[in-house]
This record gives C-alpha cells, sequence and structure tokens, in this order.
C-alpha cells in the first residue's frame, strides 16, 4: 500500500507533543495543520516550533532552507472544522480521558469518511476512545515517544475494532514517510514501553520520597552504573511528572497491582504545580 495516501496530516494540541509530532511530519515534507484551543496559540505555537528547528539548524541537522520549508507546510488553526480534508487526525491533548473521548467525538462528526483518527494517548486503551466514534475501524493509537523529532519509536497500537488496512497504512505512515521504528502493540493499558517504565520510574520515586537516597544520587548511580542516558528522577520530570501521574493512575485502574500505585511524593508534587522541566521544578530544578 502506497504511503503517499496519507499526505495531510492534522494535529489536534500545540503542547510538547503536539508542536514536535506537527515539526516532524513537516520536516517529512507533509501538509500540516495543527489546531489548537486558545488564540493565543495562533502566534505562540508556530514560534515554539520555528525554536525547535532553530536549535535543529544551529546543530548542523537541518539547512535554514529545509527549516524555513518545514514553517511554511505549517499552517495554525482554531476551528476542528478545518481538519476536514485531512487524511489522517493525530490528537494531542493531555492525558485526560474525557477530553479525548470528547475530542474523538467532535473530529468523528468533522473528518472525511476515509479520514484516520489517531490517539497520542500514553495509556488509555485505544478501544475504549474508539467507542466515542461512529467509525471505531478507523480509530487507532499512535504513540509517539518525547521529543517527537529526535525519538525513533513509535508505538502502533490497534483497537479491537481498528481495521486490519488501517493498521497496515499507519505502520507503513510510520515507518516510511515519518522514517520511525514502528512496533504494533496489544492494546492494553501502557502498551510495552510506559507498562515497564512507569513502574521503574515509580520504584525511583519511592526511593527519594522515603529518605533513602536523594534524586541527584539515584540518578547518577543509573546512569553510570547501568549506563543509562538519563536518570530516573530527572527523565520523570522530563516527561512531566503530571503525565507520569496519569500514566500510572491509568496503569494502576486496568491492573490493580501495587507498583503501578503513584507514591504520595509525586502526588503532592503535582498538586503543588512542580512537574519538572516544564515548569522548571520537579525532582530537579531547572
Amino acid at each position: 500500500m502506497s504511503t503517499n495516501e496519507i499526505a495531510r496530516v492534522g494535529v489536534v494540541g500545540s503542547g510538547t507533543m503536539g508542536a514536535g509530532i506537527a515539526e516532524l511530519c513537516a520536516t517529512r515534507g507533509l501538509d500540516v495543520r495543527l489546531a489548537v484551543s486558545r488564540e493565543s496559540s495562533l502566534t505562540s505555537a508556530p514560534r515554539k516550533i520555528a525554536a525547535s528547528l532553530g536549535r535543529r539548524v544551529d546543530k548542523g541537522k537541518l539547512t535554514p532552507a529545509e527549516r524555513d520549508a518545514a514553517l511554511a507546510r505549517i499552517t495554525v488553526r482554531t476551528d476542528l472544522a478545518e481538519l476536514a480534508d485531512r487524511d489522517l487526525i493525530i490528537e494531542a491533548v493531555p492525558e485526560d480521558e474525557q477530553l479525548k473521548l470528547g475530542l474523538l467525538a467532535t473530529l468523528d462528526k468533522v473528518a472525511g469518511d476515509d479520514t484516520v483518527l489517531a490517539s497520542t494517548t500514553s495509556a488509555i486503551a485505544i478501544t475504549r476512545l474508539a467507542a466515542a466514534t461512529a467509525r471505531p475501524e478507523r480509530v487507532i493509537g499512535l504513540h509517539f515517544f518525547n521529543p517527537a523529532p529526535a525519538m525513533r519509536l513509535v508505538e502502533v497500537v490497534p483497537a479491537l475494532p481498528t481495521a486490519a488496512e488501517v493498521t497496515e497504512r499507519v505502520t507503513a505512515f510510520a515507518e516510511h514517510t515519518l522514517d520511525r521504528e514502528a512496533v504494533v502493540v496489544a492494546d492494553q493499558s501502557g502498551f510495552v514501553v510506559n507498562a515497564l517504565l512507569i513502574p521503574y520510574l515509580l520504584a525511583a520515586i519511592r526511593m527519594v520520597g522515603t529518605g533513602y537516597c536523594p534524586a541527584e544520587d539515584v540518578d547518577r548511580a543509573m546512569e553510570l552504573g547501568c549506563a543509562h542516558p538519563m536518570g530516573p528522577l530527572r527523565l520523570a520530570d522530563l516527561i512531566g511528572l503530571d503525565v507520569v501521574a496519569a500514566i500510572a493512575a491509568a496503569l494502576h485502574e486496568e491492573f490493580k497491582q501495587p507498583l503501578y500505585a503513584a507514591p504520595p511524593s509525586l502526588s503532592r508534587l503535582v498538586e503543588a504545580g512542580h512537574l519538572g522541566r516544564k515548569t522548571g521544578r520537579g525532582f530537579h530544578t531547572y
């Protein structure tokens, strides 16, 4: 099946993940329409993407001409109806099940009959999200990792009703158009990566929360002792502590296992608004 079938991509949400996916798609030559919820994002979202592309130019990974061409491929709109002509729409709104269900129900009414609807959820079952639409056979999980322009993996998650041709089409899109490594995984909370990663992060958070070892020492131990490029507390800060807590809650709800329960120290940081790198403070200060 030709990967050229997906040439027009819609992305809903201009946070870290949504902006990163829009940037990735634009640098791969796709026509990208980014849907945002606030008027202020009409200017702030392109500025964020331009800054990210500029850093890639500074590192020699893109030429100025490639940067400018990528930016020219992105249009930003506030009206979801302007996604009607998209071949693929990727929702990248916060990890809130009710928010995602409502958005997918709206996109279902807006999108063309052949449009594929994809969710970047980290932990919510795709089958549950697909049920919000009248086209569950055309809904799929497309889980990118942060930062999307740099991370090589994409988890492709078919819901139980997802049509085989949709899975094949989206997998080919991820591999050939986006030049990513795609892994097709079963539809269960956390998929593969987060089902393994989150218990590790929570164990490190518990260790720090009990006073057993400071965050700096835990991170240094895992970086030097296990050759991890980033320790677990710095990684949690990078992901966003609110996102880690949301994924943990979804995993605990699905599996009811203690290793998925968020430690109180994580909950307190989230309640205080200390969400990690994006707010300047989490387990470390930035």
